[in-house]
């Protein structure tokens, strides 16, 4: 009888694929299985709830949260952040990616030396600047945070607009269409896949963000999804059934977004071309 041979790198790769998606899934559970405690339940918080039916803590965790207030004020920032990057991330991948002209290289760089700098060490600077100009304690200041802080977007476009003809810009120029035409009937258009692909990571970041609202928005009113968490949380005490329930009413847009839109993220960020 043949004994076969174990592979330990064969047995490995499943050890850590078992365990990294222990890491990934056993966060999520935990917020399930205490969303649905009664605050009276004195269980291990990995431990399951009486029950499942239990649905005042997503009640109470909607009105005491203002989670409706949350929801407006996040919307309101995603959609005037999403019309900012795609503007600019559109004109300024235009300019870099079809015009040669000096100092080209230095701009790209100068964007590719921003995105490796902590963002942390710049927020002193950042929100004095935001003071001064009064946009403390303004929906604004997130916006222009979001928009101008981040140059993702422009790399994003890059790497599609490399991929557009030169032959359709010089053909538009030798029509009379003024650069502007060019970009708002031609290269606009045909960003669409990079577009869409923004507009779903753009989204989900800002919809998951808390550093910035909290820094910058702190009147209540300004609440947005994410800092409506602190409503529930003291420097005394946490009350963790309200906190779960409101972090899964928090979870369900963004998993179906995901969920219908992933093969757009994927294919948007692997693909870089466009169909002529």
């Amino acid at each position: 009888m043949i004994k076969r041979k174990v592979d330990p790198v064969h047995w490995l790769k499943y050890v850590i694929l078992i365990f990294w998606s222990f890491l990934i899934v056993f966060p999520p559970y935990v917020i399930v299985v205490n969303a649905f405690k009664r605050t009276d339940e004195n269980t291990s918080p990995f431990a399951l709830p009486h029950s499942f039916t239990y649905l005042e803590n997503f009640h109470v965790a909607f009105e005491r949260a203002d989670l409706g207030r949350g929801f407006l004020n996040t919307v309101i920032i995603i959609a005037l952040s999403l019309v900012g990057n795609v503007l600019l991330g559109t004109m300024v991948a235009y300019v870099l990616g079809k015009f040669r002209f000096r100092f080209r290289s230095f701009i790209m760089g100068a964007f590719l030396f921003a995105t490796v700098i902590p963002t942390i060490t710049t927020q002193v600077v950042v929100f004095s600047i935001m003071k001064t100009f009064g946009l403390f304690n303004t929906m604004f200041a997130p916006v222009l945070l979001f928009v101008g802080a981040d140059v993702i977007q422009i790399y994003i476009y890059l790497q599609f607009i490399r991929n557009i003809p030169d032959e359709l810009d010089e053909s538009a120029m030798m029509d009379g269409a003024s650069l502007f035409r060019i970009y708002r009937s031609i290269i606009f258009p045909l960003l669409a896949p990079a577009t869409v692909t923004l507009v779903i990571l753009k989204t989900i970041n800002i919809y998951n963000e808390l550093y910035i609202p909290v820094l910058y928005m702190p009147k209540s009113e300004l609440v947005t999804v994410s800092t409506s968490i602190f409503r529930f949380a003291s420097n005394n005490q946490a009350q963790w059934s309200y906190i779960s329930a409101t972090i899964l009413l928090i979870m369900i847009p963004t998993v179906v977004l995901y969920l219908f839109l992933q093969r757009y993220i994927f294919s948007g960020i692997t693909s870089g071309s466009v169909k002529g």
